[in-house]
This record gives structure tokens, C-alpha cells and sequence, in this order.
């Protein structure tokens, strides 16, 4: 499938941005974020007509690209701003963290697969992404040597309530993830209430890949 032509890009473009917010991501910022980052530049190649869709894509090493609703969601879900330290479990393509590195001071992302890490860094170097660092390893155990993060955002769906990556964020930070052990998850939002406890809030049904221990062994 060839790319489609620019002006019809662009009207792809306005369109998802006009749906995201029907469905309620709100969030101005993140809307702009959303709207300034190319999907298509994380997209295959056989679905680069596709980039602008409300829909997740598949992507190498059987991952997928998110659902830019469920991204927006996400997203808005972690109440960012200019001075976030965000930790991300499951780069992916990319996309997600290209979004989060425009509305964060810095972005710490972990991929279990090298093949998608070296493409996603390939593709934060195309877009000048310069907060963004990078860590080949296990999402689940998190990244210990740089917490307490802001935020915290998980793009695998954790079997269980993320208890190790709970104990990294901040006393008032956040943390949104998909939890569950079916191919239906619930996508939940921890905020911690100041004192070591959390409030948690369930968003909605979402389907994520699951979230693997250890680091992918590739051909």
C-alpha cells in the first residue's frame, strides 16, 4: 500500500483528533501532542493508509501500535506536565513515548524486544525527540536506579495489580496501566494519596498484550 497523498493526510488527521475528542479526551495538550506527532512515521509499511485510523495496528515482533483513543486516554489519564519524570513500560514503535516526551520534562521507556527498541530509537532520533532515554530489559522490574518517577505509564496488560512499579513512583504520583489476566483487561489509574496508600480508578475494558517477564529472546 502506498502512502496516502499529503492533503489527504492531513484530513485524516483532523478527523481522529475531532473523534478523540467526541469520546472525551479533552485534554487540550494532549490533543496537540497527539496532532503534532506522525503516526504514520510508526507505522508499517502495509498500513500506512491506515496510520490516521482509530484503530490498533499491528506491528513487528507481534506487538501492536495503540489504539490512538486508548492512547489519548491514557494519556490524559496521567495528568502530565512540564516537569514529569514519566517512566514507560513497553516501547512498542515508538509512538506512545513520542507523545509523552511532548508533554513531559523527561521520558525513561523499557522494550523487552531490541528489534523494536532499535527502531523506535531510529525513529526519536528522526524527530528530534531528545528526552526520551532508552533501556533494552525486563519493563516489569521497572527501572529502580532512576525512580521515584511522576508518573508511570504501562503499555502491557499486568496480570495483577503492578506492585514493583507502584513502589517506584512518587507518594503523589500516577500510575496508569491495563490490569488483568483475560484478553479483556481493565485499565486502571492509581493516584497515590500522599501517605503510601493509592485511590484506584477503573477507566475502562481495554485489550493489551500481556506484560512478559525477562527480556525476548529474537532470531
Amino acid at each position: 500500500m502506498s502512502k496516502p497523498p499529503p492533503e489527504h493526510e492531513g484530513e485524516d488527521r483532523a478527523k481522529l483528533i475531532l473523534a478523540l475528542r467526541e469520546q472525551g479526551v479533552s485534554d487540550v495538550k494532549v490533543l496537540g501532542a497527539m496532532e503534532k506527532t506522525p503516526r504514520e512515521i510508526f507505522t508499517p509499511d502495509l498500513f500506512k493508509t491506515r496510520s490516521w485510523e482509530d484503530s490498533a495496528l499491528p506491528i513487528a515482533c507481534g506487538q501492536t501500535i495503540s489504539q490512538p483513543y486508548i492512547v489519548g486516554l491514557m494519556t490524559q489519564a496521567l495528568t502530565l506536565d512540564r516537569r514529569s519524570r514519566v517512566l514507560e513500560i513497553g516501547t512498542g514503535s515508538g509512538y506512545q513515548t513520542a507523545i509523552l516526551s511532548r508533554l513531559s520534562r523527561l521520558v525513561y521507556t523499557i522494550e523487552r524486544y531490541r528489534t523494536l527498541m532499535a527502531e523506535a530509537e531510529a525513529r526519536f532520533k528522526t524527530l528530534q525527540l531528545v528526552n526520551v532515554i532508552t533501556k533494552f530489559g525486563d519493563g516489569g522490574e521497572g527501572w529502580a536506579e532512576q525512580a521515584p518517577f511522576d508518573r508511570i505509564m504501562v503499555t502491557a496488560a499486568a496480570p495483577e495489580e503492578p506492585t514493583r512499579l507502584l513502589a517506584q513512583l512518587k507518594p503523589d504520583g500516577v500510575l496508569v496501566a491495563p490490569v488483568g489476566r483475560g484478553p479483556v483487561q481493565q485499565l486502571i489509574r492509581y493516584a497515590g494519596d500522599g501517605a503510601g496508600g493509592f485511590l484506584r480508578e477503573t477507566l475502562c475494558d481495554v485489550r493489551f498484550v500481556p506484560l512478559l517477564d525477562g527480556v525476548a529472546r529474537e532470531l
